[in-house]
């Protein structure tokens, strides 16, 4: 699992005003959630890019007084006119602690009804799962290789190791096998 580097300065200075005069300095305001305890710090945005700005799921190293505390992007927020960000927060990682994330969900193998012709139209791009930090996953991974035709593959249908729980509803579709018009024009042909 890739660790992204991030150095914060820690903020003593709280509420809207501060936050504001910290964006005008051009950082970012950040807190680090931990248990019952908050850390508010601030960030440039380009030690941030590399977290926000990706499919991937990525923890981060962050850096306060010569701490280094490991964590997960728990939400952020963006200007919504320049669509700069303008505030982001942590979650530290606690070993044992059970968290809650989103994990892309990476295809494996070539479907066989993507060589029939059809096409892999992918309906879900997260799996929201349930485990502790020492078993987080980068990406769920999903074989696609036995998929014909019209066939798909669905949440309950993910293989995952012990300690690891998906909050998704299983019945909803992962990827599907889209039959092509000039497949389905062909086959209607052939039956007339």
């Amino acid at each position: 699992m890739e660790i992204v580097d991030i150095k914060g300065q820690e903020r003593n200075d709280l509420g809207k005003s501060a936050a504001k005069r910290t964006r005008t300095e051009g950082l970012v305001p950040c807190v680090l959630y931990s248990g019952t305890t908050a850390l508010h710090f601030s960030a440039h945005p380009l030690e941030l890019r590399h977290i926000i700005y990706t499919g991937e799921f990525k923890q981060a190293d962050i850096e306060l007084n010569g701490e280094k505390h490991r964590c997960i992007l728990k939400s952020m927020q963006f200007n919504p006119v320049t669509d700069v960000v303008t505030h982001v927060d942590f979650l530290k990682l606690v070993p044992g602690n059970s968290i809650k994330v989103e994990v892309p969900v990476k295809f494996i193998g070539i479907a066989q009804g993507v060589k029939e012709g059809g096409k892999l139209q992918q309906m879900l791009r997260k799996i929201k799962i349930k485990t502790t930090p020492e078993k987080v996953l980068s990406e769920m991974q999903l074989d696609v290789t036995h998929l014909k035709l019209g066939q798909s593959v669905r949440v309950k249908d993910i293989k995952v190791e012990e300690g690891i729980e998906i909050l998704n509803a299983p019945s909803i579709p992962v990827a599907i096998i889209e039959i092509p018009r000039a497949l389905r024009g062909a086959k209607a042909a052939e039956k007339k």
